[in-house]
């Protein structure tokens, strides 16, 4: 068997370019940790009790912009009350679970952990956050239309495609960050 030394592998890495791969496993770490830390932690034994309170308000200001788009843009028919939409079909609730708070602590904590220069992470993070919070809208807009034309798959566009959606964005944002900001 063939012992392999920590520099060997380095070597290995730069010589084949492979540093992104080493990129990709710090990226996953972080991710799991945080999540980790979210639903067995932070959230489980209310430590920060205040986290409540703030997955409420960004409920309601989630639930206040997706109103607006579906007001404003598409000239939905709708009941608006009690961050509740009400459709013809049925009603989508914007709870606390749908606040997006998660996804801003995990991106918010995945650059600040990630290497780069702090000139850029002033401006990259809380644009960042504001584009899942942009993305939130979109997902309660896009489920309010679901529910509308094809309410027998909600459950699964809520929980498979629209949900997974918030990761796809945060994994682009890193991609961006660890392309073009990092070094």
């Amino acid at each position: 068997m063939v012992a392999l030394k920590i520099s060997q592998v380095k070597e290995y890495i730069n010589k084949h370019n492979l540093n992104f791969l080493i990129d990709i496993i710090l990226f996953g770490f972080i991710t799991i940790a945080l999540h980790w830390l979210w639903w067995h932690v932070w959230w489980k034994y209310e430590i920060f009790e205040f986290l409540h309170s703030w997955a409420s308000m960004l409920a309601h200001w989630v639930y206040l912009g997706s109103t607006w788009v579906l007001d404003n843009i598409f000239s939905v028919q709708h009941i608006a009350q009690n961050d509740t939409l009400f459709l013809s079909t049925g009603y989508v609730a914007v709870i606390e679970s749908c606040s997006g708070l998660k996804q801003f602590y995990q991106l918010f904590f995945l650059l600040l952990i990630f290497p780069g220069p702090w000139k850029h992470k002033i401006w990259y993070i809380p644009s960042g956050v504001f584009l899942i919070f942009l993305v939130n809208i979109f997902r309660i807009v896009m489920l309010s239309f679901i529910l509308l034309w094809k309410p027998d798959i909600w459950d699964f566009a809520h929980m498979w495609i629209l949900r997974p959606f918030y990761y796809v964005v945060i994994f682009i944002l890193w991609v961006v960050w660890a392309e073009r900001f990092k070094s």
